[in-house]
């Protein structure tokens, strides 16, 4: 039952920023974008934690840095104190999409704190870290 409900669920905060980003101009932003400049723009992250937390490939990850810094959103620099690494920033294009990333997240959170108690909203919070603590630790064991 709760496996049928994530799936359920699954696609509310993807809609609603989808939503907001189109409105704002950002339709060309690509898979997993909104994901990265969000938490870069939003929560102070790196961009490569970013990435790593979309569990994808290193060359997938390479390739949507790529598409992000081609398509304004992201600059790629070399780090002035190890020439071998890149800094990846924002851009003011970068910062807005991330903006609009922030206004999609909270409406959500917004409708849900309308349907539901806090103790609820709570109570979610707990089961949702809780099924991540699991994924992580069956992930170290190599299940």
């Amino acid at each position: 039952m709760i496996p049928a409900l994530l799936r359920g669920a699954r696609g509310s905060y993807a809609q609603a920023i989808s939503a907001r980003l189109e409105a704002a101009g950002f339709g060309d932003l690509p898979r997993n974008g909104a994901f990265v400049l969000g938490g870069m723009g939003n929560h102070g992250g790196a961009a490569a934690d970013m990435v790593q937390g979309l569990g994808v490939t290193k060359q997938a990850a390479s390739q949507l840095i790529d598409t992000l810094v081609l398509r304004g959103y992201l600059t790629r620099d070399v780090n002035p104190d190890d020439r071998r690494r890149m800094t990846i920033t924002l851009t003011d294009r970068g910062r807005a999409a991330a903006t609009a990333v922030r206004s999609g997240v909270e409406s959500i959170d917004a409708e849900l704190a309308r349907m539901i108690t806090p103790s609820e909203l709570a109570g979610l919070r707990a089961g949702l870290e809780a099924l991540g603590q699991i994924k992580d630790r069956m992930k170290e064991e190599g299940r």
